[in-house]
């Protein structure tokens, strides 16, 4: 068991979503932070909200986590500002709209350097530092992407299932080696934040009414607040619980992917038509 109240965490894509939401609640509950993304405005912004609310030390890094190098500096920087730190959250993450067809390897590459490498990278800064203490833990996110592929999401899914199959087998190393380091992944389903108006759109779609039709089958599933989601990881922290589910979404998929392993979109698909012909908000 990790205990948030006392402690310091390291969190990625903080300025905003999901992240935002995680560094309010942490604060909340008596931890000290180390906030990274590339939007500075949005560190500062939140860096105050939390100034104004609680007294805990929060320092604010400009990080982009496509740069390897930009992340070894962050991990330096946090734990000298942080010297009890022992949580690391990598949550920063971006999206992609096209058909394989259409993605640029650029591209894909873009989004994995991201999605992927920054995991991997920020665990590999973070690890031995997390190691020198009594307990500690990293958070690695995932999607429900990494356990089901939709049409459409071959980059985002192949990097998710990626940072599922790494944090897995990870998972079993430290367990393995008897490690202070726990270690969970999370599995979000359709979280309310901007991921998908914020997506890049590859080369290949020259039309906005596609982007315009997925930001609406997004907004139509996307249930779960940031905040709840937030509180849904931290709970997993705490209880040290190796995979995250968040939001009812998630777990229908998951056990759909189990029972039907090939044959799970036909079922999706239909449901999700359903919801937006609906015009469910």
């Amino acid at each position: 068991m990790t205990a948030i109240n006392g402690s310091a965490a390291a969190v990625t894509g903080a300025a905003s979503g999901i992240g935002r939401a995680l560094v309010l609640e942490l604060a909340a509950r008596g931890c000290d932070l180390a906030l990274a993304d590339r939007d500075e405005a949005g560190l500062q912004q939140v860096a105050a909200e939390i100034g104004k609310a609680h007294q805990r030390k929060v320092t604010t890094h400009r990080v982009d986590v496509g740069e390897p190098g930009q992340i070894a500096e962050f991990a330096e920087a946090a734990s000298a500002a942080h010297p009890r730190l022992n949580i690391v959250i990598n949550n920063a993450g971006v999206a992609l709209l096209g058909q394989f067809s259409e993605i640029e390897q650029a591209q894909m590459d873009w989004l994995f350097n991201i999605n992927f490498w920054g995991t991997v990278h920020g665990t590999r800064a973070f690890l031995p530092i997390l190691a020198k203490q009594r307990e500690a833990h990293i958070v690695n996110l995932s999607s429900i992407f990494g356990i089901i592929a939709p049409p459409g999401q071959t980059a985002y899914s192949a990097a998710k299932f990626a940072v599922r199959g790494f944090s897995e087998s990870l998972r079993h190393e430290l367990a393995m080696a008897n490690s202070s380091v726990r270690l969970s992944v999370v599995h979000p389903g359709g979280v309310a934040t901007s991921i998908v108006r914020n997506s890049r759109t590859v080369t290949g779609v020259t039309d906005n009414a596609r982007r315009a039709q997925s930001i609406d089958r997004f907004d139509a599933v996307a249930k779960t607040t940031p905040p709840v989601a937030a509180q849904r990881i931290i709970l997993g922290i705490e209880k040290n619980q190796p995979r995250i589910l968040i939001g009812n979404d998630a777990w229908y998929m998951d056990l759909l992917q189990r029972f039907r392993p090939a044959t799970y979109w036909a079922v999706l698909a239909k449901r999700l038509e359903k919801a937006v012909n609906a015009g469910v908000k």
